[in-house]
């Protein structure tokens, strides 16, 4: 279907196809009254031009109601036939001094909608013509015509160019109307975009706290698809602080001025699991309020994050600043007093050897401990941040053997069999070297640390695909109690045969960290004074 010009709307192309088809109707009507002598007038031509016309008219009156223009051509020529027609009928029927003429001025807005300034130009031209074939017609009979025609003219022109005017002026303004609206939308929908882009939860609640607008990152929080749309706050997040006491969210809304940050707020989802949710609520400010007298707002902004990790990560690491604090504060505290005491014997003339030795020994100790919860820290560090986390091909075979001949001394100084037994196949796993060598040589060392008499043993061995690690000691076992405990950090056993021997308490947490890290689980099968197996598995490379 043909859209005109500028100024054409489909409200202004309904309105004129009525007034093409009740026009002509009226206007026929009143040729009636011309044709009966009731209304005097000179131009009657005859029946035959006033039927002819009539019959024209309500036929393309009828045609372009019920057909609407396609093209740009058709409605070029239904113009031209309402044209004519009107032309016709001012000239063969009442003259151009009737009052009916106004009508004219709906040809020209009609032009002004399919064609603009130069459908109106043309309609103004055409309608000169007319005024003046029928000023040459009737000018010797009847001079008056003349100026009666003339005013007719001005006063089409005139009325017909105001009507244009304002009709344009409301286009302008419609036009202004519909690109702000536009802009408006845009804007909406690129603050919608940015919002709903956002990682944390975003809700915007009008004054009484009933949620006008909210993202997506909030229904992820919220964990739910439904629509927020319309529900108020306090229904959708139902709070509590850290002391388990009911938040009522709107009323801290209404009482506060600024934005306000608090994460000190629990959320608890229908299946009974809780977060920690850091809140950080606003009014929305608005403009300044003469009847107020102050600056008014139109409801509230409320954004949400999860920290509930970020919680438990602080805690954790006050707890690890703690514990390590105290954990190097004994050692140290040992290594210090025995310096001084040191000192002070060699000072002494009665100060023996054995003495001197006694004391340095002890220190070393203390060093040496110091030494390793260094190392286990540093391994710990290196696993959290991924530090040498690289998998590389790995000859098993040649690892084992490698950790054997490393811990062997160690444990001959005890007394103990450090034994190894492989598998008769064992292929390359493919690994962190650093990782698989850390975790094994944690376990070996345990095993001879806590074993006072007979064996440690490592174990290989490979079937359908994967290969086993085990260390296997005969010491002092681990009990059940224990057993569920023994991977947390620096948790040592209160058994007093653990006490004796110097730990970190690390040493397994930092095994289980790395098993995690290179995807294996480590197994742990142990009996009080019979002795303990650790184990974990890996596939071979492929």
């Amino acid at each position: 279907m043909y859209k005109g010009g500028s100024s054409y709307t489909p409200h202004s192309a309904k309105v004129i196809r009525y007034a093409g088809l009740i026009v002509p109707i009226i206007l026929i009507i009143y040729g009636f009254y011309v044709r009966a002598d009731t209304v005097d007038s000179l131009h009657y031509f005859g029946d035959v031009p006033f039927f002819a016309i009539s019959f024209w008219w309500l036929y393309i009156g009828i045609v372009q109601f019920i057909d609407r223009s396609k093209t740009r051509r058709d409605s070029a020529m239904r113009l031209i036939a309402y044209h004519l027609l009107a032309g016709g009928y001012l000239l063969f029927v009442t003259g151009i001094s009737t009052p009916f003429v106004a009508f004219w001025i709906l040809l020209l807005l009609a032009c002004n909608t399919y064609f603009s300034r130069s459908g109106v130009n043309l309609s103004i031209l055409f309608f000169l013509i007319v005024v003046g074939v029928d000023i040459y017609f009737w000018y010797d009979s009847v001079p008056s015509v003349v100026e009666y025609n003339l005013i007719t003219l001005v006063a089409i022109i005139l009325s017909g160019l105001v009507t244009l005017s304002v009709s344009r002026s409301q286009e302008v303004n419609r036009a202004e109307l519909l690109l702000s609206k536009e802009q408006e939308a845009l804007q909406r929908d690129r603050i919608l975009t940015i919002v709903n882009n956002l990682a944390d939860a975003i809700l915007s609640t009008d004054k009484d706290g009933v949620i006008r607008v909210y993202n997506a990152a909030s229904l992820i929080l919220l964990d739910t698809n439904d629509s927020l749309n319309g529900q108020y706050i306090d229904d959708i997040l139902k709070l509590v602080d850290q002391d388990d006491k009911p938040v009522q969210l709107i009323d801290s809304l209404k009482d506060t001025k600024n934005a306000v940050t608090r994460d000190d707020l629990n959320y608890t989802f229908s299946n009974g699991e809780e977060i920690r949710l850091e809140v950080t609520y606003s009014p929305i400010r608005s403009s300044y309020s003469k009847t107020k007298k102050g600056e008014t707002h139109d409801g509230y902004i409320v954004i949400m994050r999860d920290i509930t990790k970020a919680k438990s990560l602080e805690e954790e690491r006050d707890e690890f600043i703690s514990v390590v604090s105290h954990e190097l504060r004994t050692p140290i505290t040992i290594v210090e007093g025995t310096i001084s005491n040191v000192q002070l014997m060699m000072q002494h003339p009665d100060a023996t050897k054995p003495m001197l030795t006694d004391a340095i020994d002890t220190a070393h100790d203390q060093i040496v401990y110091l030494e390793r919860m260094v190392n286990d820290l540093s391994t710990l560090s290196r696993a959290e941040r991924g530090v040498a986390d690289s998998p590389e091909d790995i000859d098993v075979r040649e690892l084992v053997h490698k950790l054997h001949e490393g811990y062997h001394k160690e444990a001959t100084v005890k007394h103990l069999r450090f034994d190894l037994d492989l598998g008769a196949t064992l292929d390359h796993v493919y690994t962190s070297r650093l990782y698989l060598e850390e975790m094994l040589q944690n376990f070996i060392t345990n095993a001879i640390k806590y074993t006072k008499k007979g064996s440690v043993t490592l174990s290989v061995k490979q079937k359908l695909g994967i290969i086993t690690f085990s260390i296997k000691d005969t010491g002092i076992g681990i009990s059940k109690s224990d057993q569920a405990k023994i991977f947390q950090k620096f948790y040592r056993s209160e058994d007093y045969r653990t006490r004796e021997t110097s730990g970190t308490g690390l040493g397994l947490y930092v095994a289980a960290k790395l098993s995690r890290k290179i995807n294996t689980k480590i197994s742990l099968v142990s009996r009080l004074n019979h002795g303990s197996t650790f184990s974990f598995s890996l596939p071979v490379k492929k």
